[in-house]
């Protein structure tokens, strides 16, 4: 996989506190690419930071209803990766960002 597909496939890390607490149990969360695959999450990470991917989930967030004006509009949605890594591995997120 090229450096440039690594780069637009994992967008950026997602920092919340549900992503925080999943970091205890050797899961990370990422923004990725809406067309991204399994494949590519898995690829892309174990390329970038060196590691060994147990398993890769995605969601798709639908964007929030706001009003602006008087009218509806929607945020745009956003794909996620939940990534979990083999045991005894694991990856500083905030360094690599």
């Amino acid at each position: 996989m090229s450096n440039e597909r690594i780069l637009n496939t994992l967008r950026a890390p997602h920092i919340s506190e549900k992503s925080a607490r999943l970091a205890e149990n050797n899961q990370y969360v990422f923004v990725v690419a809406p067309e991204a695959t399994k494949a590519d999450v898995r690829a892309a990470v174990e390329q970038m930071f060196d590691v060994k991917v147990e398993q890769v989930n995605l969601v798709n967030a639908k964007g929030k209803v706001k009003s602006f004006r008087f009218r509806a509009g929607n945020r745009q949605g956003k794909r996620k990766a939940y990534v979990r890594l083999a045991d005894g591995q694991s990856i500083d997120v905030s360094a690599k960002a």
